[in-house]
Parts: structure tokens; C-alpha cells; sequence
């Protein structure tokens, strides 16, 4: 490798050689100190400062992480006893309901029942009162027919030229209603 000598801006002579001076051979036991110097130097910090905070916020990761699955594993036991406590509920509520609705039923029934028994009664005594009356009308319907018979008879037998007592008008009014 050459070397030149150059003069700078104040006058001083300087020697400077041409090319990298890492590839300087002159240089290398010097290069070669300051680099283990530096490695030591950087594996120190490493392994005493920033490795054991990694592993620390590693480890904390870790133990949120399984804090965090024993958490969800509870709460999924929780919510599949949550569960079977909704579907018991609902059975029994659902249980509950047909019960209400078979009282609700027999209840109506009974309703019904003592409804169909009064207007049975009702209409017993409406039917009775009915036939009272209807009998009272045929008795005196029936007496209204002897008269007017026996009117109808007795003016016949004298527009046919006959004379007819009262005796004998009843006796035949009553002898032909008979059958």
C-alpha cells in the first residue's frame, strides 16, 4: 500500500494511506481487543439487565395467560351450571304452567257445571209453570168447546126443527168428547 504525504490547511505535513483502515493488517490486534471488549461488554448487559426483565415479562405473560384459561375454564363451569339451572327452571316453570292451566280448566268446568245445573233447574221450573199453563189453557179451552158444542147442538136441533132440552145436549156433548 502506498502512502502519501499531504499538507493540510495550517501546513502540517500528514501521512494517509490509501484503502479501508479495518483492512489495515497493522491494526487487527487492536480490532480484534475492542471487539471481544464490546462483546463481552454487550453479552454482560444482556445476560445481567435486559434477558432476566425478558424472562420476567415472559414468566408474568405466561402466568397471566394461564390465570387467564383457569378464569375462562370457571366461567365456562359457570355458565354450563347457569345453563342447567335455566333449563331446570324453564321445566319446572314450563311444569308449573300445565298445572296452572289444568286447575284453570277443572275450575271452568265446575263453572260450567253448576251454569248447566242452575239452567237445568231453570228451565225445569219454566217447563213446569209451561205445562201448568198449557193444562189450564186445554181445561179451559176443552170447557169452551162443550159450551159452544152444546150452544152449536142445541141450535141445530132447532133449526132442524126439533126442540132439545139442556139434559139431553149435555149428556150427548158429553158422551161424543168421552170417544
Amino acid at each position: 500500500m502506498a502512502t502519501e504525504t499531504a499538507t493540510d490547511a495550517y501546513g502540517a505535513a500528514e501521512t494517509t494511506s490509501v484503502g479501508m483502515p479495518q483492512l489495515d493488517a497493522s491494526t487487527w490486534g487492536n480490532q480484534i481487543f475492542w471487539l471481544l471488549l464490546a462483546l463481552v461488554a454487550i453479552y454482560l448487559i444482556l445476560s445481567r439487565v435486559a434477558l432476566p426483565r425478558i424472562a420476567a415479562i415472559l414468566a408474568e405473560r405466561q402466568g397471566t395467560i394461564t390465570n387467564d384459561i383457569a378464569a375462562a375454564e370457571d366461567l365456562k363451569a359457570k355458565a354450563v351450571e347457569a345453563e342447567a339451572a335455566y333449563d331446570k327452571a324453564l321445566v319446572d316453570a314450563r311444569a308449573e304452567a300445565q298445572r296452572i292451566i289444568a286447575e284453570a280448566k277443572a275450575e271452568m268446568q265446575d263453572d260450567l257445571d253448576d251454569a248447566i245445573a242452575k239452567a237445568d233447574v231453570q228451565i225445569g221450573e219454566k217447563l213446569a209453570e209451561s205445562e201448568a199453563e198449557i193444562a189450564e189453557i186445554r181445561a179451559g179451552a176443552l170447557a169452551n168447546v162443550k159450551a159452544v158444542a152444546k150452544d152449536t147442538t142445541k141450535e141445530i136441533v132447532a133449526a132442524m126443527g126439533g126442540k132439545a132440552d139442556a139434559k139431553t145436549v149435555t149428556a150427548a156433548v158429553t158422551s161424543r168428547m168421552k170417544g
